[in-house]
């Protein structure tokens, strides 16, 4: 089972950055994972958050495929990490799709994406920048594949 990671645009802290390329690694040491990043709109203006996400959500949806869909969603259903690590290990035995975690922009992702999901996921009932749920995702991935492992894992 191949774990997909879509956004839209690059990280743009240095240290977030560094952090991803970290966490990426990790991963990759325990389970196959394909980082997308797809393009980000340019010259439009917040007001028009409409176009915004559509224009997210066609990028994002050119990678998708035969996945399970999970989309970070604030509203979405709360996890620990070892119900995540159940839940790749049941993925993991049906074995038939990637499972492609979506995390939205500064707006969130489109209604259309958020209707395909097949799991909407909330790391936290409290709001957090993209970037930094990216890194939480990141690392609830890597302690999930470790604890499926068998590995510690510092709590």
């Amino acid at each position: 089972m191949t774990v997909k990671l879509l956004w839209p645009g690059k990280m743009k802290s240095v240290e977030a950055a560094g952090l991803q390329a970290h966490y990426l690694q990790r991963i990759s040491r325990l389970n196959p994972v394909r980082l997308i990043e797809t393009p980000t709109p340019r010259g439009l203006h917040e007001k028009q958050s409409g176009k915004i996400l559509d224009l997210e959500a066609e990028g994002l949806e050119k990678h998708l495929d035969n996945d399970y869909i999970v989309c970070l969603f604030d509203r979405g259903q709360e996890m620990s990490s070892a119900e995540l690590a159940r839940f790749f290990e049941r993925r993991a035995a049906e074995a038939t799709r990637s499972v492609a975690f979506l995390v939205g922009g500064f707006l969130g992702l489109a209604p259309r994406i958020l209707d395909r999901a097949d799991l909407k996921l909330s790391l936290s009932r409290m709001t957090f920048s993209h970037e930094l749920c990216r890194i939480m995702l990141l690392e609830q991935i890597y302690r999930a594949f470790s604890l499926m492992k068998g590995r510690s894992y510092a709590k």
